[in-house]
């Protein structure tokens, strides 16, 4: 059965490298964006069982691409969870009234992400 995709959206290389890492020795297959567009355009392709989201990237933020993902009939079914370093309330609220599923700030526990992330999909054997 095929492993459980997980596009994880992020413009600071060191931080996809390191959920690439923490995600793919959970189970996960993990793909990569660097761009809000980037990122739309693969959870478009892919469809993805979870888009992790950061907020702050180049082209279109992630509050945008989520926005447009919400409201794409094709990709309004995708999970989302925000993983970034806008901490105020506002921003949270904001996330998941468009439809995120999640909102974890940064600094974060990578443990923590990979347990919140079982919780919507669970990583499947190779």
């Amino acid at each position: 059965m095929d492993k459980t995709i997980v596009l994880v959206a992020d413009d600071d290389p060191l931080m996809r490298s390191i959920l690439e890492h923490k995600l793919s020795r959970a189970g996960y297959t993990v793909a990569l964006a660097e761009d809000g567009q980037a990122a739309l355009e693969q959870a478009r392709a892919l469809r993805p069982a979870i888009v992790v989201l950061d907020a702050m990237m180049p082209i279109l933020d992630g509050f945008e691409v989520l926005r447009r993902l919400k409201g794409d009939d094709a990709t309004r079914c995708l999970t989302v969870v925000m993983l970034t370093a806008l901490k105020r309330q506002d921003d949270i609220v904001s996330a998941l009234q468009l439809g995120a599923a999640d909102y974890l700030p940064k600094p974060f526990n990578p443990d923590e992400l990979v347990a919140r992330l079982a919780r919507l999909a669970p990583a499947e054997a190779a």
